[in-house]
């Protein structure tokens, strides 16, 4: 079957196409770059004034995993009040803060985003979250495994283990779980935590494994690279949410000695101590930091008030945090010999300095970071806020005047501590197509998404234009998912499932000689059950695998 979308003003930065008047060929679930000889198209959209940008991205966003439904389960109020009737079409849910599996896919694919990553998966509950995410309609999924505070690996570098040996771990675990990157949770920082250690710097010693975090993310970041691993390594930093803690990032970039990094959810690690209240913004130091690294790239984890759920893998941040729980219920929990992780509500506010500072520093990183293919929109999801804010935030980014008026409403005092009156940047449509499309689907090595040029995924969403960006990317006209319209002014048309993707790096799978005997003494899972198929992938959990090529050696 062919479509043509006629007449669109076209974003393709992976292209280079800024706003130029173009008509794109959809043949079955691909772009084409034109019909061949004699072909009938079988339906065109006239798409005059409309504009079009390939299906958004969301690189970072917890939407599955055992956290995420402590959250649901904790919250049932969260629940109840945003409830979504069932339709002829679609199945009923609920959530805002911590949306159902349904909720969550189907207003992802209301706003236009045809691809999730849940960026925190644990490997020994791996299955459990491929399973939700496979229950996550409309969207193709994927996820980071963890490491970094597991014990094997823990052990391998107390050891002194050969880098290789780090590499093979590395890579059988991606192949283990069905990922497409690794991500670590302040580094050796939830495994400390259970000896005792209530802080661990980035050059403190682990009290039992007498092993620091620069040097698990030193070993980490390397064997990502050499095993090709488009993804750098994910990295949450030690010390979320301290006063003081923008050193500890600066100190975290540069124990990947050079390696590519991405440093997530950046907006609670710039903080410093200036002040009476000793909290300030190091927005303008990380972004110096940033802007002088080509190896580095961030996500923000922006900051919008209103109510919202904390679940993190950081357990020990999450126990430091538990007071100000709101409403007052949380959980901190242990996982096997994996990590941990804790649940704690809570409710941002405008009138609260840190509250107030802290979505000032998100806005400030945005527009202090020069190269735009080196950031990404996101909110850690639920963290900092819903999903459902992006829009609001885009407008944030693109209206200067909007976003001053909103911070002359603040905290008097955390809008005069903060640079934004100074900032007079304004995002571009180009750039938020870099930020929300082109840029994630490069570094994730998916050449076939984010982007609108003969071979590429027809995953691709229309936008009526509007002086409004927050109502333009909050309703999309229409979105395609692999060339089948699925939304239309805003609702779902056709629901869909969608595919996992993944990366496969060569590793030496006699690596298993030593990861088994750990299973059998430490772990209640045996290594074979651990072990994710690609066959339970498809039929089993109802997800088929997508693979993406490791990139070429440099």
């Amino acid at each position: 079957m062919l479509i043509k979308l006629a007449g669109a003003t076209v974003y393709d930065p992976a292209n280079n196409i800024d706003g130029e008047i173009r008509d794109i060929y959809i043949r079955d679930d691909k772009i084409v770059a034109t019909p061949q000889t004699g072909e009938t198209i079988h339906q065109t959209y006239a798409l005059d004034g409309k504009i079009v940008m390939a299906g958004a991205i969301d690189l970072h966003t917890h939407i599955g995993g055992g956290k995420v439904n402590i959250a649901r389960t904790m919250l049932p109020e969260d629940q109840r009040g945003s409830a979504r009737a069932r339709t002829e079409l679609t199945r009923s849910g609920g959530g805002h803060a911590a949306p159902s599996t349904l909720s969550a896919g189907y207003r992802y694919a209301e706003m236009g985003y045809t691809s999730c990553f849940e960026p925190a998966i644990l490997p020994v509950n791996a299955r459990q979250a491929h399973m939700e995410m496979a229950d996550t309609p409309m969207l193709d999924t994927g996820g980071y495994a963890m490491l970094g505070n597991d014990d094997l690996l823990l052990q391998l570098i107390a050891e002194g283990a050969e880098q290789q040996t780090i590499n093979d771990y590395v890579g059988w675990i991606l192949k283990a779980t069905q990922c497409i990157g690794i991500k670590v949770v302040n580094p050796g920082g939830i495994s400390a935590f259970k000896f005792n250690q209530r802080a661990l710097d980035v050059d403190d010693l682990h009290s039992h494994y007498q092993i620091s975090p620069r040097d698990i993310v030193r070993k980490l970041s390397r064997a990502l690279n050499e095993l090709s691993v488009p993804h750098p390594l994910h990295v949450h930093a030690s010390n979320l949410g301290v006063p003081g803690n923008y050193r500890s990032t600066l100190a975290t970039m540069d124990a990947a000695e050079g390696f590519p990094i991405h440093l997530t959810h950046i907006q609670f690690h710039s903080y410093g101590t200036e002040g009476d209240r000793h909290f300030s913004s190091a927005a303008a130091d990380i972004a110096e930091a940033v802007n002088s690294r080509t190896n580095i790239s961030i996500d923000v984890g922006q900051v919008m008030f209103g109510q919202t759920v904390t679940v993190s893998g950081d357990v020990m941040a999450q126990h430091a945090n538990h007071r100000h729980a709101h409403p007052n219920k949380w959980t901190c929990m242990d996982i096997e010999c994996d990590a941990g992780c804790g649940v704690v509500p809570f409710r941002y506010r405008d009138k609260n300095f840190v509250n107030a500072l802290q979505w000032a520093i998100g806005l400030e990183l945005f527009l202090m970071v020069d190269d735009p293919w080196r950031i990404f929109l996101t909110t850690d999801h639920p963290n900092g806020a819903p999903f459902t804010s992006y829009p609001h935030l885009i407008r944030l980014l693109m209206e200067r005047s909007f976003r001053n008026d909103l911070l002359s409403q603040i905290n008097p005092d955390a809008a005069a501590a903060s640079h934004l009156q100074s900032l007079d940047r304004e995002y571009s449509l180009y750039e938020i197509a870099i930020m929300t499309r082109a840029a994630p689907a490069r570094i994730l090595g998916m050449t076939d998404r984010g982007q609108l040029g003969p071979g590429a995924m027809a995953d691709i969403t229309v936008y009526h234009p509007g002086g409004d960006p927050e109502q333009m990317f909050e309703r999309p006209m229409l979105v395609f998912k692999a060339g089948q319209p699925i939304v239309e002014e805003g609702r779902i048309s056709q629901p869909v499932a969608g595919k996992t993707q993944v990366i496969r790096p060569e590793f030496d799978e006699d690596i298993e000689k030593r990861i088994k005997p750990w299973f059998d003494r430490y772990q209640t899972t045996a290594m074979e059950n651990f072990i994710i198929s690609d066959d339970e992938m498809a039929e089993g959990i109802g997800s088929p695998i997508n693979i993406h090529p490791c990139r070429q050696s440099s």
